[in-house]
């Protein structure tokens, strides 16, 4: 018996929100028959998963609250340059939100939260394999990650980091070796240590996610945008989703994936746990020699992929609205921050500004599975690895919907946690 309340694989399943996550769901419901319907307040990957990095990085996908996270955010909060910003405005939901995230900053709940993520990461680029063998007509790119450090001291805190992912269960393969061996062009004379992350891969986001939806959408499915969800309820055995506008659709079940947009629906839904949106900015930038892989700068927090032809740079995390406008302040800390450790970059020549809302929960950990409300599901927060996880994520909630029985791997992530 499914968490509805009745038995089979539902008939009609509706999905709010079509990123990565919501359309990998109604994807994976559509492996089993099930006829779906896509809703989004404005369209396919208008969220965080068109403007981020393209890592699929199950070596990086780790808990965001950690000790040193917590340094140095300390050290941030006056420095309008550093890649964590709070702007200085009294919000008491946000300043909740940071002390709850703050007493989670210590190694024992960051390594039992790391041992939550390992079965996760273990299995998220194979269902990328299930999406592309299936019929999305995109590619992932297999390719190290390359952590690039302007000291060799530095070093020690990624390693120290690689090491409790290693004693949490997690197998993975880091390679140490001079700038020079890494072979990447765009490294510049100052950097002086690097550290490669093996077995990794990397996308154009926007476009997966778009070829994501037109595969959906050519099995049967409808992508409607326009439709922001206004409320949820349950009646005569169906859910009922009503838009701000008035306009109701109906299914057997729904799945709520709107990223930092959980917003009023939480409460009604059971959920405790805020979502806060923790923004990420990116832009592309030319340069004078290919990239040959995803390029890493942890001291500054700026991550950076190959990307039409150029160089897409992605960095910092900034608390504040969801929809809060583009600061470009923010876009020209991430330049003075990287410019110094990249060469051949065109800095003046970037295009394609772009904000995003991340989904970032207290304790890092997703909200994936069942409600309060029967037949309605969760699967948000996944902070800064929805890409990474996203259609795993949508492979495991389409098992418990069609089965009524949560995988042993989504059980850290409860909702009503």
């Amino acid at each position: 018996m499914r968490a509805d309340g009745s038995d089979g694989v539902p008939e009609r399943v509706v999905v709010v929100g079509a990123g990565i996550v919501g359309l990998s769901t109604a994807w994976f419901l559509q492996e089993h028959g099930t006829e779906v319907t896509v809703l989004d307040r404005e369209g396919v990957a208008a969220g965080s998963s068109w403007g981020n990095a393209g890592y699929l990085s199950p070596g990086l996908s780790v808990p965001l609250p950690e000790p040193a996270v917590l340094r140095y955010g300390l050290r941030s909060l006056l420095d309008r340059d550093a890649p964590l910003y709070v702007p200085p405005a009294i919000d008491p939901g946000l300043w909740s939100f940071l002390v709850k995230f703050a007493r989670r900053c210590t190694q024992r709940t960051w390594d039992r939260s790391m041992r939550s993520f390992v079965p996760m990461n273990s299995d998220c680029l194979e269902a990328f394999d299930a999406l592309t063998a299936g019929g999305v007509r995109a590619t992932t790119t297999r390719a190290p990650i390359t952590a690039a450090f302007e000291k060799g001291a530095q070093v020690s805190d990624l390693r120290r980091e690689v090491d409790h992912i290693r004693q949490s269960g997690q197998e993975l393969d880091v390679t140490e070796m001079s700038p020079a061996e890494a072979g990447i062009p765009q490294l510049s004379s100052r950097i002086e240590a690097v550290l490669r992350l093996e077995e990794q891969r990397y996308v154009d986001p926007g476009e997966f996610v778009r070829a994501l939806a037109r595969s959906v959408e050519e099995r049967g499915g409808e992508i409607r945008g326009g439709f922001t969800a206004e409320e949820v309820r349950r009646s005569e055995g169906r859910v009922i989703v009503r838009s701000e506008e008035g306009e109701h659709v109906s299914a057997e079940a729904l799945v709520v994936a709107t990223g930092s947009w959980l917003g009023r629906l939480a409460g009604p839904l059971g959920v405790r746990t805020r979502v806060q949106a923790g923004r990420g900015y990116s832009f592309t930038v030319p340069t004078e020699h290919p990239v040959p892989g995803p390029i890493y700068l942890p001291t500054v927090r700026v991550a950076c992929t190959p990307y039409q032809g150029g160089l897409r740079v992605a960095g910092t995390m900034e608390f504040r609205e969801a929809d809060a406008p583009l600061d470009r302040r923010r876009i020209e800390a991430v330049v003075r921050s990287a410019r110094p450790l990249l060469d051949g970059v065109s800095w003046q020549d970037r295009h394609d500004e772009w904000v995003g809302p991340r989904p970032v929960t207290p304790d890092g950990l997703p909200l994936i599975g069942g409600s309060n409300t029967p037949g309605v599901f969760i699967a948000v927060g996944h902070g800064m690895w929805g890409l990474t996880l996203g259609p795993l994520t949508g492979q495991l909630l389409t098992e418990q919907i069609v089965s009524g029985k949560r995988p042993d791997a989504l059980r850290p992530f409860d909702p009503l946690r």
